[in-house]
């Protein structure tokens, strides 16, 4: 453990490894120590049991958000910066579907979950068909990626009229969940606003800020457009729009009295599962406004199924991300991610395995829960935090975590000189 953060955690609230941080609370848990650390009053009465919080308690919950936030604005400051999005960053107040709404709308009579525990008895008896001819029989916990995925394995077989057409209908109900959300009154995108403001506005002689996101909405893309941002997603810069991913070694320059500028305020948005916006004709990738349920470019690999990630545009997309991991002094910040999908998870890992200068932030709003679980890479990415690799841990809505963050606009000479001096105050070294 670095001088920095030994000087941060002996400060900050007593032990408290054994304590269980509720879904929804806020904590922090740093490398090297099995410490959950609460960042409001909410958490702290929690896990202590208390009623009320006094003086010395307010300035312990006080210096450990400080504490968060200087770890953050260091490690985000790294050159190569990059935030995965899962599902769980479209909860909240942007009112976005959950995986299990998109089951229900799917495949349950009338669209509807009337919370009985046996699920097969909710699902339309034509959806009961279709899982049973594609040998699909995880209903404990039922995933409409997962049911897609088996759909697709059968029809490379058996070419199934009837599967086919239900496939098609599923595809055009999450098509349609995943996009009407954005249109509601009561959708909120203000933490995708201020993530983007915050992090896009960095140096920019650094490489720009990556989104890796597994969603299909458009949340990124809205929140980019609000704030006049430019994205460069892998697709042309014509009329009709084709992916192609050499648009991705593109950027966007100033060119004044011959001197070439970078521009701030740029972002690469890679889509690791496709979008609502994205429609496949013949071996091209276009983007339009509603694509047809039978070409819309989506990918849904199950566990263990990776047939779907090495078709394009997902062969470049996920070529990109490994290439990312890969990168010397990296710092990846993933929200919202369960975890669930190998051919993710299984590169994450072994970046932090193998990467030397690689940073791992996992905010998540159930995050000590998905820890106590034993879920097999939350399990393998606690250990190896326990044991001093670079990951920390933050019980945290999407929302929450994005108020934590620091703004990374460029620091002046006079306020980097303020960083250092408060580098060597807490027996760190100033930065190179």
């Amino acid at each position: 453990m670095d001088k920095e953060r030994e000087g941060f955690l002996s400060t900050s609230s007593p032990l408290l490894s054994d304590c269980k941080i509720e879904k929804g609370g806020l904590a922090v848990r740093y490398p090297g120590s099995l410490t959950w650390h609460p960042l409001n009053e909410k958490t702290y009465k929690e896990v202590k049991g208390l009623t009320e919080v006094d003086d010395e308690q307010q300035a312990e919950i006080r210096n450990a958000r400080t504490n968060l936030f200087t770890v953050l604005q260091k490690s985000l400051q790294l050159p190569n910066l990059a935030f995965f999005a899962g599902s769980g960053t479209s909860l909240g107040k942007t009112r976005g579907p959950r995986m299990w709404d998109l089951w229900v709308k799917s495949m349950f009579i009338d669209g509807e979950d009337n919370d009985l525990e046996d699920n097969i008895s909710l699902m339309t008896q034509k959806a009961k068909e279709i899982c049973e001819k594609v040998n699909y029989k995880d209903f404990d916990e039922p995933n409409i990626e997962h049911f897609l995925s088996s759909c697709d394995a059968y029809q490379v077989v058996f070419d199934d009229v009837d599967v086919k057409e239900f496939v098609s209908d599923v595809k055009l109900n999450v098509l349609n969940q995943c996009s009407e959300f954005l249109n509601m009154q009561d959708s909120d995108i203000s933490s995708y606003t201020e993530l983007l403001r915050k992090l896009a506005k960095r140096r920019v002689r650094d490489p720009r800020l990556k989104v890796f996101t597994t969603n299909y909405d458009m949340c990124f893309e809205k929140a980019s457009s609000e704030l006049g941002m430019m994205v460069v997603d892998g697709f042309s810069y014509t009329r009709k729009r084709r992916f192609d991913g050499k648009y991705f070694n593109y950027d966007v320059v100033d060119r004044k009295k011959d001197e070439h500028n970078f521009i701030q305020g740029v972002i690469q948005l890679y889509k690791l599962h496709g979008s609502v916006s994205w429609e496949r004709d013949d071996s091209n990738i276009f983007e339009v406004s509603s694509p047809e349920p039978d070409k819309a470019c989506l990918v849904y690999p199950a566990k263990g199924k990776y047939q779907q990630a090495f078709i394009q545009p997902h062969l470049e997309l996920l070529s990109r991300f490994l290439e990312y991991l890969r990168q010397s002094n990296s710092c990846l910040v993933v929200s919202g991610f369960g975890f669930n999908d190998d051919h993710l998870s299984e590169p994450i890992l072994a970046a932090v395995k193998s990467n030397p200068s690689f940073k791992l932030i996992v905010c998540d709003f159930a995050a000590c829960d998905q820890i106590n679980k034993d879920g097999k890479y939350w399990k393998l990415l606690s250990d190896l935090s326990s044991q001093g690799a670079d990951v920390t841990f933050i019980n945290s809505s999407f929302d929450e975590m994005v108020s934590l963050i620091p703004n990374l606009i460029a620091l002046s000479p006079a306020e980097q000189l303020a960083e250092s001096i408060f580098s060597l105050k807490a027996g760190g070294q100033p930065d190179e």
